[in-house]
C-alpha cells in the first residue's frame, strides 16, 4: 500500500483524491436532497422514505461508513493541499486578489471546515438529537419512531434553525460551484471552448442543490408545508 500513499502525497494524487471523494460527496449531496424534498408531498411521504431506509441497516450503515470515510479523505486531502500550497510560496502575492482567483475559489478552506461543522451540527440535530431534542422526541411520537415530518416541522419551525440551514447552503453554494469547476479541471476539460460551459453548469447544478436545502430550511416558514398536528 506504499505505493498508494506516496500516490495520495504527490500533487497529482492529491487533486485527483480530491476530485473522486468529491464527485461521491457531490452525488450523496443530490441523493439526500431529493429524498428530503418528499417533506413537500407530505407526511406520508417523507415518513414511507424514512420507514424505507430504516428497514435497509445494513446498506445504510455502508452508505455511512463509506461516505465518513470519503468525507475525512476530502478534508485531509485538502488541508494538506492548501498547506502545501502556502509553503511553495512563504511570501504573499503583492496583490492577493489576482485576476482569475475568485471569491469561491480563495475561500475553499473556509467554506469546507465551516461546511464540516455543519455536518456535525446536522447530525447532532435531525440523527442524535442532541441539540433540539424536544423537537426530535416528535419523531418516536407516531409511526413507529419515524415521523420525520413532525421531527423537520418543528426544527424548521424556528427562525433561527431556518436562518442557520440557510447560512450554510449559501457556503455549500460556494463550494460546489468551485468544486465542480475544480473537478473538471482535473478531468482535462479546461480549455477556453469548455470553460464558460463548465462554469454556468456548475453555477447552475449547485444552485438547484443549496437552492432545494433552502426551501426545505424555509418551507415552514413561508407556509409552504404544514406543520405537524
Amino acid at each position: 500500500m506504499g505505493w498508494l500513499a506516496d500516490f495520495w502525497r504527490s500533487s497529482i494524487g492529491g487533486k485527483v483524491t480530491m476530485a473522486i471523494t468529491g464527485a461521491l460527496l457531490f452525488l450523496f449531496v443530490v441523493a439526500h436532497l431529493l429524498g428530503n424534498l418528499q417533506l413537500l408531498s407530505g407526511p406520508q411521504a417523507i415518513n414511507d422514505y424514512a420507514r424505507w431506509l430504516h428497514e435497509r441497516q445494513s446498506l445504510l450503515w455502508a452508505a455511512r461508513i463509506g461516505l465518513l470515510a470519503a468525507f475525512v479523505l476530502h478534508v485531509a486531502t485538502g488541508i494538506r493541499l492548501a498547506a502545501g500550497n502556502r509553503r511553495a510560496r512563504p511570501v504573499a502575492y503583492a496583490r492577493p486578489a489576482t485576476v482569475q482567483a475568485t471569491f469561491a475559489s480563495r475561500s475553499m478552506v473556509f467554506s469546507g471546515l465551516s461546511l464540516l461543522a455543519f455536518v456535525v451540527y446536522h447530525l447532532l440535530h435531525f440523527t442524535f438529537g442532541v441539540t433540539n431534542p424536544g423537537d426530535f422526541a416528535r419523531r418516536a411520537a407516531h409511526f413507529d419512531g419515524n415521523d420525520v415530518y413532525a421531527m423537520v416541522t418543528a426544527s424548521f419551525g424556528h427562525p433561527g434553525i431556518a436562518l442557520v440551514y440557510v447560512a450554510f447552503q449559501s457556503l455549500l453554494f460556494l463550494h460546489l460551484s468551485h468544486g465542480l469547476q475544480s473537478f473538471c479541471q482535473t478531468l482535462g476539460l479546461d480549455h477556453p471552448r469548455y470553460t464558460p460551459l463548465v462554469r454556468k453548469a456548475s453555477f447552475v447544478l449547485a444552485g438547484l442543490v443549496s437552492g432545494g436545502n433552502i426551501a426545505l430550511a424555509l418551507s415552514v416558514q413561508i407556509g409552504l408545508v404544514a406543520p405537524a398536528s
